[in-house]
């Protein structure tokens, strides 16, 4: 089992950035792939990007593609998100998902994984 915090969330204008973190508990966490996902207002959760447990495959959103980055740090027990050039429409709480991998492969759907933090809020104002 592990455990996910997320933080780095905050107000912004747009054209900024900002780098979301997500540490995981637990001495398994390079078995994990990992997942960033995001629910705005009055929406559904969706995908954002997501990371392999080596960290060498990444898929991402195309909404966010060129513009965010997803990537770990094994050894730190952390995954990352850098948000570039943001915009009002990435307004929304961003949570950070886990999910046991055999094969160095990523999750893109929310039903594939079943841990999960607790989000955190990013506001982009324009």
């Amino acid at each position: 089992q592990v455990q996910l915090v997320e933080s780095g969330g905050g107000l912004v204008q747009a054209g900024g950035s900002l780098r979301l973190s997500c540490a995981a508990s637990g001495r398994t966490f390079s078995r994990y792939a990992m997942g960033w996902f995001r629910q705005g207002p009055g929406k559904e959760r969706e995908f954002v990007a997501a990371i392999s447990r080596s960290g060498g495959n990444t898929y991402y959103a195309d909404s966010v593609k060129g513009r965010f980055t997803i990537s770990r740090d094994n050894a730190k027990n952390t995954v990352y998100l850098q948000m570039n050039s943001l915009k009002p429409e990435d307004t929304a709480v961003y949570y950070c998902a886990a999910e046991w991998k055999y094969s160095d492969s990523y999750a893109t759907k929310k039903d594939e994984y079943s841990y999960w933090g607790r989000g955190t809020q990013v506001t982009v104002s324009s």
